[in-house]
């Protein structure tokens, strides 16, 4: 990947060609200008990454630069160089938008710490600006809830654009908080039925005399306590969407009847002998895998291939790739917005602890931690100390950065990728953004086998 292009403004040659020589070193490529109305026609024609620019200039000086740089391209950060003592003008340029601001004699390591953080900024800057376009191109398309740009994400995506136009029954499986009510939600909303009812039903949370009744309903004087005629949640659902939330949790003798009703579309409520036919359209959704609870006689063969017209995995978050800071970013705004809080987002130590993490709760797990730090933050930003978790060590198998070799670091990535990945090479390479020819080629160069090679 290339690395960024930076505008260098100077009237002293010698200045100006000592600045481009020390950022080239860290093979940033480097344009120069003159003076301000120099440097102006160069933005205009082809705007850099970063500007770097002398106050005092002929022509047209550094203040004037910045306001007219400000006027055509905000997103462009530009570091301010005074003379020693001038505290007054780099005051000023700050007010007016610089990013930073060094005096002369220039430090070189202060000169490339002060570039790096100013294009760490600004790529965060387009960070939230893709994820705001992100959120509103979800709304528009009926994807609200769902977040993420990984190559499996987009999978997912795609899957439901197929699918929601149909009456297809779908399974939706994955580890316990991946957003798979968010998916269900979102494939009822890109269907036909979005005007009709979407009813949810956690499975699991009832017990089963219960569970028969919040689907079919019942009659009155069925059971002790029926002292009235109760509309099941099919009914609720009729000409919508029916969303059966952790289903692998249902007994056999609810098994059969839902059986009944996506085969025959009637059933019969608790205590009552009239059929009651309905247009449903069933979505269900488990953190088990089905297909060993049929081998294993707990779940019926049956319904599974009747649930499982359609199946759609949702990723744990682990093989997100950068969607961990994505859904970071967004969950702060969300909180700071809720709990009338104003942060500039994460230091930088805490936004490596986050994606460094492995999150066994998924997206559930990040969001509650990121609204606890955003209640009992301190400061203007979320710093390290502020996240409820431990960070990832320093030290991970034979791998220390500094001191490791690029080969060393790339085969760390791709053996502890796989790992992840359970073991599967396409989606290690998905996340890695290599080929898998690449990921085998790398596994037979090292000596080492996938437990599995499955997609």
């Amino acid at each position: 990947m290339s690395k960024a292009r930076i505008l260098v403004v100077d009237d002293e040659a010698s200045a100006r060609n000592g600045l481009a020589k020390l950022l080239a070193q860290d093979d940033y490529a480097v344009d120069m200008a003159a003076d301000g109305k120099e440097a102006l026609d160069m933005v205009q024609e082809k705007a850099p990454d970063l500007i770097v620019t002398d106050l005092q200039m002929p022509n047209m000086g550094g203040m004037d630069l910045l306001n007219q740089v400000k006027a055509l391209a905000q997103a462009i950060p530009v570091i301010v160089v005074t003379g020693l003592g001038e505290v007054a003008p780099a005051v000023a340029a700050m007010r007016a938008g610089a990013e930073d601001y060094l005096t002369k004699p220039v430090d070189a390591d202060a000169m490339v710490v002060a570039v790096e953080r100013a294009l760490e900024r600004r790529e965060l800057a387009a960070e939230s600006e893709n994820l705001r376009r992100q959120l509103r191109a979800r709304d528009q398309e009926g994807l609200e809830g769902l977040l993420g740009t990984s190559p499996a994400m987009n999978k997912v995506y795609r899957t439901a654009r197929q699918v929601a136009p149909s009456r297809a029954t779908v399974l939706i499986t994955g580890e316990s908080g991946t957003g798979k009510g968010e998916l269900a939600r979102a494939i009822h909303t890109l269907s036909p039925r979005a005007k009709a009812p979407f009813v949810a039903l956690h499975c699991a949370s009832l017990a089963e005399s219960l569970l028969e009744s919040e689907l079919f309903g019942h009659e009155k004087g069925s059971f002790t306590g029926a002292d009235k005629r109760r509309i099941g949640r099919f009914e609720q659902a009729n000409n919508g969407t029916l969303f059966l939330d952790e289903i692998g949790e249902i007994p056999p003798l609810t098994q059969v009847k839902l059986l009944r009703v996506l085969q025959e579309r009637t059933f019969e409520r608790v205590g009552g002998n009239e059929p009651v036919k309905v247009d449903v359209r069933l979505l269900a959704a488990t953190n088990k895998d089905l297909a060993a609870e049929v081998r294993e006689g707990r779940f019926r063969e049956d319904l599974y291939y009747r649930l499982n017209v359609v199946h759609v995995e949702m990723p744990p978050l682990r093989l997100r790739g950068h969607d961990v800071a994505i859904l970071a970013e967004h969950f702060l705004r969300k909180f700071a917005r809720e709990n009338h809080r104003r942060l500039d987002g994460f230091s930088d130590a805490a936004r490596a602890k986050i994606v460094g993490h492995r999150w066994s709760g998924n997206v559930r797990e990040l969001e509650n931690s990121i609204e606890r730090a955003v209640v009992l933050a301190e400061g203007s930003r979320i710093e390290e100390s502020d996240l409820p978790f431990e960070g990832a060590p320093v030290v991970q198998g034979a791998v220390r950065i500094p001191g490791a070799t690029m080969a060393e670091i790339e085969k760390y990535a791709i053996l502890a990728t796989l790992e992840a990945a359970d073991g599967s090479t396409a989606r290690a390479a998905d996340i890695l953004d290599i080929s898998v020819r690449t990921v085998q080629y790398r596994l037979h160069e090292y000596g080492v086998a996938p437990s599995r090679s499955r997609s």
